[in-house]
């Protein structure tokens, strides 16, 4: 699947305003701009930013399906690659609509050993 599917024009720009904010703004805590996931697997993915110098990557909180959620950054050809048991591509949710930071994101995953909007 091409990345351009994965990602509108609004959410890739959204991304990289949050990526500028992320690196002038100290305590920075955005709410997730896009959750992307597999629909024949169990890996998730809220992202809030992109890298406004490599706009591949991005950084979020990343679950792989294996028990061990974590922030970190993802490369967005890669997870455009993945592929699920059935051999599905990753999807966005288009439905997604959080309301909290990702802070709050992350403290139920903590609690729950999974995104909190699974």
């Amino acid at each position: 699947m091409p990345r351009s599917t994965l990602l509108t024009v609004a959410l890739r720009r959204q991304l990289i305003l949050n990526g500028h904010k992320s690196r002038s703004q100290p305590g920075f805590d955005p709410i997730p701009v896009v959750k992307l996931f597999t629909p024949d697997a169990s890996a998730t993915w809220l992202l809030t930013e992109l890298n406004p110098d490599n706009p591949d990557l991005a950084f979020g909180l990343c679950d792989l399906g294996l028990g061990s959620p974590e922030l970190g950054y993802v490369s967005l050809s890669e997870i455009a690659s993945i592929r699920g048991r059935l051999g599905l591509p990753v999807e966005r949710d288009r439905f997604f609509a959080p309301t909290e930071p990702l802070s709050v994101h992350l403290q139920h995953t903590w609690e729950k050993g999974r995104p909190s909007t699974c």
